[in-house]
């Protein structure tokens, strides 16, 4: 009885754990509040496949309880050889044909769905952009607007937008579930896929592919907003020029440091770099895709961003290979000089 008692205590005390962490989330993090019109879709076939696997679920185990019950070994029938059923036909059928049945009522929507989200007729007349991904961050490259940036991805509401995706290392996967499922990201292949959001919000996204020490800390953002917002902050990010002095002495300190020693793997205008583009840094919300948006978190991050996100390519930069070339003085320059690169109004904390 004891014994019985601990494993309903652990099964309680598991069961509540279980409870408490599925409230546990960011907003615009989830499947099943979709918000645009591929999460709409990829809902619709993740319901029809529950349903089918709940009544499947069910009827077996009706089944089961129904057998274990009735053949069971009855006192005095110890030697008693229920009727055998191998070898009817009627029941042979029976079992064959219904899972066939439901393999095509589950694969036909799927089918469609998955074709219908592929689709490319529209690419030509619609925004596309160029996704990246590397460990453990997201670039963007708008390909006609001819502006560049990373982690936070504008995109204008209700307008179709492909994403043609590329990997410059291992394989990732692209998930920004309120928005549309998975598609990966491969080194060798080009894989397209288009997002339309319904209303303007702040959607996160994940990588869903297993790529390494801080993929758990791959996240990025969409920022849908409305077309004229969009428009705008893509007028003032084609207007960017690095060589605007900072508002604050300390600031034009650190963008010279910037400029010796970040320059050659970042980029503050619509140049190519190794690293990510922080030609908007200062409107952004997160760091490094996952802290917090403040100026001693970014200095912690230049320090020591390995401490943040294991693994991550900053680690391969000249100054933290040559101990003291950056100190945390030089750091808390570059940092405030990085606050105030800010070159449009339209941020994620504006958009609702």
């Amino acid at each position: 009885m004891k014994e019985w008692m601990g494993k309903i205590r652990t099964l309680s005390l598991f069961s509540l754990m279980v409870l408490l962490l599925s409230a546990c989330g960011k907003e615009n993090l989830t499947t099943f509040i979709p918000k645009g019109y591929g999460a709409e879709e990829s809902l619709k076939v993740i319901t029809i496949s529950t349903i089918v696997m709940a009544v499947v679920f069910i009827v077996v185990m009706v089944i089961f309880i129904y057998v274990v019950w009735k053949f069971r070994q009855k006192k005095g029938e110890e030697n008693v050889i229920p009727k055998q059923v191998e070898g009817n036909k009627t029941l042979e059928i029976v079992w064959t044909v219904i899972p066939i049945l439901l393999l095509i009522i589950i694969a036909v929507p799927t089918i469609l769905v998955t074709y219908d989200l592929a689709d490319q007729s529209e690419i030509d007349d619609s925004i596309t952009i160029n996704v990246t991904g590397k460990q453990f961050w997201w670039h963007f490259e708008y390909a006609n607007e001819e502006i560049q940036t990373s982690q936070d991805l504008y995109i204008p509401v209700g307008e179709k937008v492909y994403l043609k995706m590329l990997s410059s290392d291992v394989v990732h996967s692209f998930w920004v579930p309120a928005l549309s499922g998975k598609m990966d990201v491969n080194p060798d292949n080009e894989n397209t896929m288009y997002i339309q959001a319904h209303e303007e919000g702040v959607y996160w996204g994940k990588c869903a592919e297993f790529c390494g020490d801080s993929h758990s800390l791959m996240d990025f953002k969409i920022i849908a907003v409305s077309k004229e917002e969009y428009a705008q902050w893509v007028e003032d990010l084609q207007n960017v020029n690095k060589d605007v002095q900072p508002e604050t002495t300390t600031a034009q300190e650190g963008q010279a440091i910037f400029e010796q020693s970040c320059i050659g793997c970042h980029a503050i205008d619509n140049t190519p770099s190794a690293g990510p583009n922080l030609s908007n840094f200062g409107d952004r919300t997160t760091i490094a895709g996952v802290l917090e948006h403040n100026e001693e978190e970014l200095v912690e991050w230049i320090m020591d961003p390995n401490s943040k996100k294991p693994g991550n390519g900053m680690l391969g930069a000249p100054y933290l290979q040559n101990k003291g070339e950056i100190t945390q003085d030089d750091a808390e320059k570059i940092a405030e000089y990085l606050m105030q690169l800010k070159p449009s109004e339209i941020t994620p904390n504006s958009a609702q």
